[in-house]
């Protein structure tokens, strides 16, 4: 008995991450695990993402064992192809629910995407301890549900109990990358790494990690009002669109406008950038909070719950960014970049904003939250 007690206390502590689909899932999920296995190495990790969804390449890449279900998404435009969508469903709750059992895991933590709800749901019923980290403004349909019987819920905004069990919320703000504190002192080795000139002011572009269609195509038809102007473009495309743009810029022969379609260094775009363009995930958002540069955001309306109009909001309420919507002409995204670009008081005046609602350190906070619910 008491070398079976002693070996019970030895057991290394067991967490299961799920969730993905996108950089904002992905990104913020690793950054989980890194602080967990700063907090104790000993930790044994294990992601469970969806199949043919970026996780499953991001994941390995950073170090961890991952598993992949066949859920998918609801295609609202095509009706009849949910049925195979429930059938995926079905198989992914029995997957999960095997992947619970033969883990053992000792806490759950759900980071949201199409993963998250079939291992959470199985691990609810279970009785495994689950932590919710929400990381927009407002909590989606599948959230609300889950967190009726979750432990702990982390979020980035304030006023989530309208969503939430308020005795259930912790504020951590979301994980991301940390390291922004320095840009002033990496603009020149940023500036060189994108080729670009030091005299010029530069106008960052994002599109989030899988590109943004909208943006690539709006500015693409102002490529010439791009070209004409006195400021330098550095336009991350994503991977699906840069052929097109890129002929378009050689096209064009645009020399100030440098075309990427993945950006790995971006510590040093965010620090050669004067401004910043952008799509309004909530991860993204909470890393331009940090960047603490002046932002115009264009949200995505084609994401559940409009999430993203939700989280740019909360942001321009507060005069921390501009918002322009997705249905306005291409013509008034570069107009307002060249515009703001130009006016040294709007600059001052977003920057200070944006950087005041800055959570630091959230992986870690989260991590310490994640630990004190192991059994």
């Amino acid at each position: 008995m008491r070398e079976k007690k002693y070996m019970n206390l030895q057991k290394h502590r067991r967490i299961i991450i799920s969730g993905g689909g996108t950089g904002g899932h992905v990104f913020p999920a690793i950054s989980i695990a890194d602080a967990l296995r700063k907090i104790d190495p000993s930790v044994e990790i294990l992601f469970v993402g969806a199949e043919g969804r970026m996780e499953m390449e991001k994941v390995p890449a950073a170090g961890y064992k991952i598993i992949g279900l066949p859920v998918a998404g609801i295609d609202r435009k095509n009706i009849l192809r949910n049925l195979s969508v429930l059938i995926k469903l079905l198989k992914s709750l029995r997957l999960a629910g095997k992947t619970l059992k033969e883990f053992n895991p000792d806490v759950v933590v759900g980071v949201g995407g199409y993963a998250s709800g079939p291992v959470l749901r199985r691990a609810e019923r279970m009785g495994i301890p689950v932590l919710i980290q929400e990381q927009n403004s407002s909590a989606g349909i599948t959230n609300k549900l889950l967190a009726k019987k979750a432990s702990v819920i982390c979020v980035a905004y304030d006023g989530m109990g309208k969503d939430f069990p308020a005795g259930k919320i912790i504020k951590t703000g979301n994980p991301v990358r940390q390291n922004f504190d320095n840009l002033e002192l990496l603009r020149e080795e940023g500036l060189k790494f994108f080729s670009l000139k030091k005299e010029l002011p530069v106008i960052l572009i994002l599109g989030g990690s899988l590109g943004a269609g909208t943006i690539n195509s709006n500015l693409s038809e102002n490529i010439l009002v791009a070209k004409d102007s006195e400021y330098q473009w550095l336009w991350q495309t994503g991977k699906s669109y840069f052929e097109n743009v890129n002929k378009l810029v050689i096209e064009s022969s645009a020399e100030n406008i440098t075309v990427h379609p993945f950006i790995e260094r971006m510590d040093l775009a965010y620090a050669a950038a004067d401004i910043i363009v952008s799509r309004a995930g909530a991860g993204t958002i909470s890393e331009l909070c940090l960047v603490g540069k002046p932002v115009i955001l264009v949200p995505s309306p084609n994401v559940a719950e409009d999430h993203q109009t939700r989280n740019a909001t909360a942001l321009a309420e507060r005069e921390a960014a501009i918002i322009i919507p997705e249905n306005k002409p291409g013509m008034i995204l570069a107009a307002e970049a060249i515009k703001l670009v130009s006016d040294k008081t709007k600059k001052k005046t977003l920057s200070e904003n944006i950087s005041g609602m800055a959570e630091r350190d959230a992986d870690m906070r989260i991590a310490r939250e994640v630990l004190k619910l192991v059994r």
